[in-house]
Formats: C-alpha cells, sequence, structure tokens
C-alpha cells in the first residue's frame, strides 16, 4: 500500500489504475484532492481473456493477446504522465486459468507493469470498499459482475462484511447449444443456492453490464438525468427491464444506440443474474455503483482520517474552490446561513438537510469565473451532473437548485421537467430558500467574509429579520439587501424586517 503516497491532503495528485478483468482491460487515471476522487483518464479494450476458461481451463489466446496490446499502450500512457502511484489488478479470469502466471510474467517482461492477483476475498473486498467509496451509507449486498465470476459481499454501518465468489459470470456459464433464456434462468438459480443468506432490501450492483442494464432503463422510461452513479430502480423495474433484455435477438440488441457488439453478447446474461438475484435474495431496490474494485484500491490507500471524510462535502469542496474567487467564503456562508435553517421547510432529514445546505455554501462561488450572462444555466448544469458521489439523484437535484437560486435563476430553472422528475414540490421549496440565504449572504457583503460577520438574518414572530452591527447598517442594509431579503423571506412565508443594528 502506497501509504506515504495518502498520507496528507497537500498538492492534487495523480494515481493510476489497471483492472484486467475476464473481460475487459481498463485503464482509470484518477487526480486526488483529499478525498475528492476525479476520474480524468478512462480506456478499456474488451479483450475477453476469460472467453474459454470454462471449455479449456487457460485464457483466450486471441484475448491474451488483445489484452497485452492494450498493456502495452497503458504502460506508455503511464509513462507520459507519470502518475504518483499505480495499481495493476487481475481478477477471476487471470487467477483461475492454469497459464493466468505465465500471462502475468510476459506482461511483466514486455511492460514493467507488475500485476497483483486478487483472491475471490479479496477481490469481493475491494468491490465493496468501492461502493462504500463513493456511497458511504451502503446498506445490503453489493454485487460485482465480472466476465468469469459474482462477488456478493455484505455492506453496513460503514464496514464491510462477509463475501463470497460464485461462478455466474457470462463466461462461466457459456452454452455449446446457444443462449436459452430459460435454460440460462435454470442454471443460474442452481449456482445461487450458496446465496441464499445474503437477502437484503437493496443491491449495489458493480459492473459494466449492469450499467448498460441501467442505462436501458433509463432510456426505456424517459428518464432525464443521465447519471449512472447512485441510480436506483425497483425489484419490479429491474425485473421488467432483464425480461425486456432477455427477449432480444443479438442482432437486435446490436442496434440499441451506444451498445457495442461484444457487450451485445454478455447483456442478456447479466439480465438474467440480476433477476435470479431479485427472486433469491428477496430484493426491493437496486442502486448502481459507478465505482468497484479499483476505486476499493485507490480508497484502501487513503489515510484514515481523509477516507472519513464525506464525499460529497470533499467533491464539492473541491469544485468549488476551482471556479471561486475565496477559499474563506463557505465557512462563513455556513455559519451565516446556520440561524435560518430550523425555519426552512425539510428536504430529506434534518442530518442530510445540513449536509446538503453544506454542500451549497461549499458550490457558492462556482459561478465566479463563468460568464454572467450563462452563469446560471453553466452553473445548475455542473451541480447536476458532476461526477460527484455520495449523493442520490434527488439531492444532486436539489443541489442543482440551490444553485439556481443563488446566482438569481427563476423558480422554474433550467431543466424544469427534470427537477419536477426528481423533486417534490417541498423538496424545491427548500433547495430555493437555502440558494436564496446564500444569495442574500453573497450579495450583501461583496463575498466578503469580514462584512457578513457584521449583519445577522434570524427568524422571529413570522418575520426574516436583517439586523448589522453599530456603523454598518448603511454599509451592508441597502436597497439590494432588501431586495434579497424580500425574496427570501417570501420563499420562507414570512415578512421581511430590517432594523438599523444588533
Amino acid at each position: 500500500m502506497p501509504e506515504a503516497l495518502f498520507s496528507a491532503i497537500g498538492e492534487p495528485r495523480d494515481v493510476a489504475a489497471i483492472d484486467i478483468g475476464s473481460n475487459s482491460v481498463r485503464l482509470v487515471l484518477y487526480r486526488l484532492e483529499g478525498r475528492a476522487i476525479w476520474t480524468v483518464f478512462n480506456e478499456k479494450v474488451l479483450a475477453g481473456l476469460g472467453r474459454d476458461l470454462s471449455a479449456t481451463g487457460k485464457l483466450s489466446v486471441e484475448g491474451a493477446a488483445q489484452a497485452l496490446i492494450a498493456l502495452k499502450r497503458f504502460a506508455a500512457v503511464i509513462d507520459g504522465v507519470k502518475p504518483a502511484h499505480t495499481f495493476v489488478a487481475a481478477t477471476a479470469a487471470v487467477r483461475e486459468s492454469s497459464d493466468g502466471q505465465a500471462f502475468c510474467d510476459t506482461v511483466a517482461a514486455e511492460t514493467g507493469l507488475r500485476i497483483r492477483i486478487l483472491s475471490g476475498e479479496e477481490e469481493a473486498r475491494y468491490a465493496a470498499l468501492g461502493v462504500l467509496a463513493g456511497i458511504p451509507d451502503a446498506d445490503g449486498v453489493a454485487a460485482d459482475l465480472g466476465g468469469s465470476s459474482l462477488e456478493l459481499i455484505r455492506l453496513g454501518a460503514g464496514r464491510v462484511e462477509r463475501g463470497i465468489t460464485l461462478p455466474l459470470g457470462p463466461f462461466a456459464l457459456t452454452d455449446p447449444r446457444g443462449f436459452d433464456p430459460d435454460r440460462h434462468r435454470a442454471a443460474i438459480a442452481k449456482r445461487l443456492k450458496p446465496a441464499a443468506d445474503f437477502s437484503a432490501d437493496t443491491l449495489y450492483a458493480v459492473g459494466g453490464a449492469w450499467r448498460t442494464l441501467a442505462q436501458v432503463h433509463m432510456d426505456v422510461s424517459g428518464y432525464p438525468l443521465h447519471v449512472v452513479h447512485q441510480y436506483r430502480l425497483t425489484a419490479d423495474e429491474a425485473r421488467e427491464t432483464a425480461r425486456l433484455i432477455a427477449r432480444q435477438s443479438k442482432a437486435s440488441l446490436e442496434k440499441w444506440p451506444g451498445l457495442s457488439k461484444k457487450r451485445a453478447e454478455t447483456l442478456p446474461h447479466a439480465a438474467l443474474v440480476l433477476e435470479g438475484l431479485i427472486d433469491r435474495l428477496g430484493l426491493k431496490s437496486i442502486v448502481l455503483s459507478a465505482w468497484g474494485v479499483r476505486e476499493g484500491l485507490l480508497y484502501e490507500a487513503l489515510d484514515a482520517q481523509i477516507a472519513t471524510d464525506d464525499p460529497l462535502l470533499a467533491g464539492s469542496t473541491a469544485l468549488g474552490a476551482r471556479q471561486g474567487i475565496s477559499p474563506t467564503l463557505p465557512g462563513a456562508l455556513r455559519g451565516w446561513i446556520a440561524p435560518l435553517l430550523e425555519s426552512v421547510k425539510p428536504a430529506f432529514s434534518p442530518e442530510r438537510d445540513a449536509v446538503l445546505a453544506d454542500a451549497a455554501c461549499r458550490l457558492a462561488d462556482l459561478g465566479a469565473r463563468l460568464h454572467p450572462d450563462h452563469r446560471v444555466e453553466l452553473a445548475f448544469d455542473q451541480v447536476l451532473r458532476a461526477p460527484v458521489p455520495g449523493q442520490t439523484h434527488a439531492e444532486r437535484a436539489w443541489l442543482a437548485c440551490a444553485v439556481n437560486a443563488r446566482y438569481g435563476g427563476p423558480s422554474a430553472t433550467p431543466e424544469p421537467v427534470t427537477v419536477a422528475r426528481l423533486l417534490t414540490e417541498e423538496q424545491r421549496q427548500s433547495a430555493r430558500a437555502v440558494g436564496l440565504a446564500i444569495r442574500l449572504a453573497c450579495d450583501m457583503s461583496g463575498r466578503s467574509p469580514q462584512l457578513l460577520v457584521n449583519a445577522r438574518a434570524t427568524v422571529q414572530d413570522g418575520a426574516l429579520l436583517l439586523t448589522a452591527s453599530e456603523g454598518y447598517a448603511d454599509v451592508l442594509l441597502g436597497e439590494q439587501t432588501r431586495r434579497r431579503g424580500k425574496a427570501l423571506a417570501e420563499v420562507m412565508g414570512l415578512k421581511l424586517q430590517i432594523e438599523g443594528r444588533d
């Protein structure tokens, strides 16, 4: 473990991870800013290393050749980028094949890359750590479907519990008679029997095939926000989508937008495995995780104190700081709007609302470097679609609405259909109130924490009361403050009252 590399926040660091799976070989370059983890480059090759494993016990000759070519390219990229550390891990196909170690030796000789072959237990653990890195409150079972195996791991209270590895990847269930949904269902059900005691309400799905399945459901249902991470389906929705996919011919699947021929081969299998898990585990919902083994390896290497930071707050800090001007502004805003939050209509829960308000303050300077004619739309879109984990899709919409209000956007927002799909009217009003409170604080003080401490906002007797320290009333409580205060008071259902001093 590269302990010294991740022991403190310091300067941003680049990290590389290569994942050699049974179906794909992938290189991901990350930029680390404390707990904020950004994917800055992502390339995969569907080599199919494990395609012949069930028949021959060896890696696919063609797949090994394709994988080696890809790894030579990846090694060249890494040599050019020179990241602080590189993780290289191989999973089921290399682990279980008789020539897996020979393949690793060839890769080392021709590329210089040293491959760590993960055991089934390690693969399951890192997949679960990846889920927790991106969804800290995950509670249920993580399921990582690869080309050769399925890992199931219990998650709860921020901990990784026990797991199992099952031979349920598409290459492990190759049928020489061809794909038959009923026959395939029976084989999957048989191999899922050891998973009977992994029953849970929620499954956290990891793997490219299941991400593709989620994208199919988004398209079929007209879902407006194409962000796979933390996309949630009910068990009935997942089952219906799985059956839709399983009924399609390979030729039909290949015609679907964005679906490669190789993914079309394995997608029906992934759909039926998900259907089998729903039945075997008694699932009620499926949540997609875009983070898995690679992110789990990286997460383990973080300093323990950094690893416990909230990824939403860390990501919001990094995103806001990149575009913003004042590093001390978010903290000043949090303190200033705190007295108002208890009077804002609840959105999710008191604890979660406080976290979201904190994140909104960290994003309050996001538009500082954006063109004023397009600031509202650009800031809204960045917040709604930024690759910041640790937030549900509804929470993304809430934060985007808050930032929209902070920059003076109308209540309709730039994407009213998306917002209406994801938030209730009460949640929209809550976000707008928090955004308008931040706008009031920023515009009243000129975004100066030193000036802001001389003003105060409280709720008393049905009124939003604005006061200023002695000598600051003329400076802080002018006409613009009155306009901003009136807008906030109206959303909160209050009268506006302005007094000259505390």
